[in-house]
């Protein structure tokens, strides 16, 4: 059957040919990097244990089989995300860098070393609070290494 428009009536455009009828771009460029204010995304999970890890192993997964070739880093992840969690949660072991902190070195400064290091697509950090200097410090590590940062926030 053939579509035969309806004499009196014009005939209705598509989406893409409406937007291209108005010079309309329909999706930002996305070769561009993301503006530093985009560079940190912070993502807060509560519930018990179980559920947070539940939810998290799929966004760390995707995060672990990212086509950029550089690590995920996790800094300082609880207790809960061992290394058998990971493992049983089919992430890609190989692409994922786990680097504890230590009183010698906190969970910021090593944050942010990795993420002014560039050699992480994305460091995740567990931080509860992160007060306004800490946020611009994650942000302008992120922007010099051309990384993104993402916080997760667990709670209960």
């Amino acid at each position: 059957m053939q579509y035969q428009p309806i004499t009196g009536k014009p005939p209705q455009l598509s989406l893409f040919e409406g937007l291209i009828a108005h010079s309309l771009t329909p999706f930002a460029d996305i070769a561009t990097p993301p503006p530093a204010d985009d560079r940190l995304s912070e993502m807060t999970l509560s519930g018990s244990n179980g559920h947070c890890r539940l939810l998290l192993a799929p966004i760390l997964r995707e995060l672990s089989e990212a086509t950029d070739t550089r690590w995920l880093t996790l800094i300082a992840p609880p207790a809960s995300l061992s290394q058998r969690w990971l493992r049983e949660t089919s992430l890609n072991l190989d692409r994922i860098l786990l680097l504890p902190a230590n009183e010698s070195q906190g969970a910021l400064d090593l944050a942010c070393k990795a993420l002014i290091s560039g050699c992480s697509h994305t460091v995740v950090t567990w931080f509860a609070h992160l007060d306004r200097a800490s946020r611009s410090r994650l942000r302008a590590a992120a922007e010099l290494g051309h990384t993104q940062s993402l916080n997760i926030r667990l709670g209960s």
